[in-house]
């Protein structure tokens, strides 16, 4: 296991000492669920395990829940805008719900995410009375024909879809200038822990998770946009293989990268989400072959408190570089020995060969700018109703709308690039053939060899 940071997408800034242990709590599953104190219900930082004995013991039925993650959007969503928007169905989900548990339903006894609210990124489509924008004013009253592969799998799974989260405008692939966790319906996100910086496009997703306004969410990653927010907003966050999750009814960057993956306070949610959400979805292709590697039982069952115990953990320093800064490094070394400590094997001082050629080169964003606009494009006219029907058209609703989408201060530089591409020449098949070879004689060696 080699631990990283490929978050260009995400546009992060100075990674956090504590991405190594997230990223090792998230492939190893090392956590096993807590409970509530039997006679004090508290649901702040509420685990999916404290939720369902709750349930189970009559403490708390999921409208009383939903009622709490309610009243914490309100109270905290004005200054942080983690949410776009809330369900208005929600309490009737909840109603249903908790029927079905009480009369013993054979669902309610099924799922670990029966009567569970999640937040949904605002680029997944629920086909109910909730908008689909990816944050922009463009797509607000546009109909999707259907409920996205992940929501079909949640709603079957019991969860309550209790809303939108915001995000970085069209996945942060608009424009360059904007800060991280901008939208125009949206505004500005905002960390609950610095009130600054929440990383990446799935920011509103970590936000809500950490400021306790879901019990849990999905976001989505094309390059970083899972991984970043949840080291930034201190929240576990999974980045799955393309295909182990239906990109089907996704607003698009790349099929060849994008993923829809949960974002939770625990690694053990976020084992549950994915073990809901994983699986065939006929509407993505991707899912049929790699749904045969899904272990039988799913992945929840490997949850162990001694998850560490000999695994072989790689460090990349490149990516962990405090100049001066001898603090963090000696804080960083002292997450190292926990590890350890953890029965943990470090295998230290790795390195990727051509970390330099990615680095310095454009390719990932050449072969992008392609996929953006023949996936985005395809998207948009399979839509029931939509004011735009092209990334041309969004162009010209942003020109027209300057205002409200604040062109003049952050343009739309990465919707021109791509709007100017005219399917896949030689440079962009170079680039495709750059990004696998470096893949395959990179970290993939790495990984390999060691």
């Amino acid at each position: 296991m080699i631990i990283s940071s490929f978050t260009a997408m995400a546009k992060p800034r100075f990674p956090h000492i504590l991405s190594l242990l997230l990223l090792i709590l998230l492939f190893t599953l090392s956590s096993l669920p807590g409970t509530l104190a039997a006679r004090r219900l508290s649901l702040k930082e509420a685990t999916i395990d404290d939720l369902q004995l709750a349930f189970k013991h009559n403490q708390l039925t999921s409208r009383q829940l939903v009622q709490y993650y309610l009243v914490q959007i309100r109270k905290l969503n004005p200054v942080l805008k983690g949410v776009l928007e809330v369900n208005p169905d929600a309490l009737h989900l909840v109603d249903k719900a908790d029927y079905e548990r009480r009369t013993k339903a054979p669902v309610s006894l099924l799922s670990k995410l029966h009567g569970i609210p999640i937040l949904v990124k605002d680029n997944i489509a629920p086909k109910d009375k909730m908008n689909t924008t990816a944050g922009s004013f463009a797509l607000l009253g546009s109909v999707v024909p259907r409920d996205a592969g992940v929501v079909e799998k949640l709603r079957k799974a019991g969860a309550i879809i209790l809303g939108k989260a915001s995000l970085s405008e069209w996945s942060y692939f608009r424009c360059s200038k904007a800060p991280n966790g901008w939208s125009a319906r949206g505004g500005h996100g905002l960390n609950p822990y610095t009130f600054s910086d929440p990383c990446g496009s799935s920011s509103g997703s970590a936000i809500s998770v950490a400021a306790n306004m879901a019990a849990v969410s999905l976001g989505t990653e094309t390059d970083g946009s899972i991984l970043c927010p949840s080291d930034f907003n201190s929240v576990v966050g999974i980045k799955p293989t393309i295909g182990l999750t239906s990109r089907a009814g996704v607003v698009p960057i790349s099929p060849r990268q994008d993923t829809v993956g949960p974002i939770c306070r625990t690694v053990a949610d976020a084992a549950y989400v994915l073990d809901a959400i994983a699986g065939i979805d006929h509407n993505d292709i991707a899912t049929i072959e790699t749904s045969k590697y899904i272990p039988k039982g799913g992945y929840a069952q490997f949850l162990r408190r001694d998850g560490l115990g000999g695994k072989r953990i790689g460090i990349l320093r490149a990516f962990y570089d405090f100049g001066n800064d001898t603090s963090l490094a000696q804080t960083f070394e002292k997450h190292l020995n926990t590890l350890r400590k953890g029965g943990a094997v470090l295998v230290d001082n790795l390195e990727i060969a051509n970390l330099t050629d990615i680095y310095s080169s454009n390719d990932e964003y050449n072969a992008l700018y392609i996929e953006f606009k023949i996936s985005l494009n395809a998207y948009l006219k399979e839509l029931v109703a939509s004011p735009v029907r092209s990334l041309a058209d969004a162009i010209a609703f942003n020109n027209k709308h300057q205002k409200l989408e604040k062109i003049k201060e952050y343009g739309q530089d990465l919707f021109l690039a791509t709007e100017a591409t005219n399917g896949f020449g030689k440079t962009e098949k170079s680039a495709l053939l750059n990004l696998a070879r470096w893949t395959r004689y990179g970290l993939v060696k790495l990984m390999t060899r060691e």
